[in-house]
This record gives C-alpha cells, sequence and structure tokens, in this order.
C-alpha cells in the first residue's frame, strides 16, 4: 500500500491509498481519481511529508498541520467511531477474517481488529479491499 498527497486544480488537498504507485498512474489515467471535496478531475500528486524511520525499523509519516486540520481529525474520529460501533471486533483475527469474507466463506460483514505490516502486505496483493482506521494523535494523550 501507498498514500499519496493529492491536490486538485481548486487547491483542495487530500490523502489516498493506493494498492502500488502503478495503481494510481492507472486509475488516474482512467479518469477515476477525484478530488474527494468537490470531485474535480484535474489531480495531481501533492508535495509529500516524508518517512521517519523508528529504531524499531518502522516508519512514521509526519505531517505539517493542515489549515483544516480539526476539521479533518473530526471527520477521521467520526469514521473511526461508526466503525468500531457498526462493525465486528476480530481481533488479531483480522487478515483471517478478511479473507474468509472475501472468498465468500462466511457472509459479509464490516469488521475491524489489527494485522501485522506482512498480513497487510498479504491482503494487498490478494486485491482484498480494506482501510486502516485513523490512528488519532489525542488518543494517546
Amino acid at each position: 500500500m501507498i498514500q499519496y498527497s493529492l491536490q486538485c486544480s481548486q487547491g483542495h488537498q487530500f490523502d489516498v491509498w493506493f494498492r502500488n504507485a502503478a495503481a494510481f498512474d492507472e486509475q488516474k489515467t482512467r479518469g477515476l481519481v477525484t478530488c474527494a471535496v468537490c470531485g474535480d478531475g484535474d489531480v495531481e500528486k501533492a508535495l509529500m511529508a516524508p518517512a521517519v524511520a523508528r529504531s524499531d525499523g518502522d516508519k512514521v509519516v509526519v505531517s505539517a498541520g493542515h489549515p483544516e486540520a480539526a476539521k479533518i481529525r473530526e471527520m477521521l474520529r467520526a469514521y473511526r467511531d461508526k466503525v468500531t460501533s457498526e462493525a465486528d471486533y476480530v481481533g488479531d483475527k483480522f487478515a483471517e477474517e478478511a479473507r474468509k469474507i472475501h472468498f465468500e466463506e462466511v457472509e459479509a460483514r464490516g469488521i475491524y481488529g489489527e494485522a501485522t505490516h506482512d498480513e497487510v502486505a498479504g491482503l494487498a496483493e490478494d486485491g482484498i479491499e480494506f482501510l486502516p482506521l485513523p490512528d488519532l494523535p489525542d488518543e494517546h494523550n
């Protein structure tokens, strides 16, 4: 998975996840990448925040404050609350359950839980759609 910061011709900035860089290029060519705010199809990659390595080898994405950061944070909080209130928590069995749903081995339902980096990469490689739940900074204070 790769995250791009995008900007439309109207100046709206937003972040989007893609399976890989080629997926972004292909979707943009097909006209499937549009502004999340106004629907404008004239979208380009914006300057992106660097990934900073931690001592444990994981990477953390850092970003300077966006002018609408409080509004975006509230939207992310509402999204997270909606998912966690309406979906089944499956703990560390997320990848296993997502595969069962994808391959129609169990009835489709909303789920959330935890997955390792390798499990997330495996789901993406298998074409299984999922979204990471936002981890909001004020939840760790």
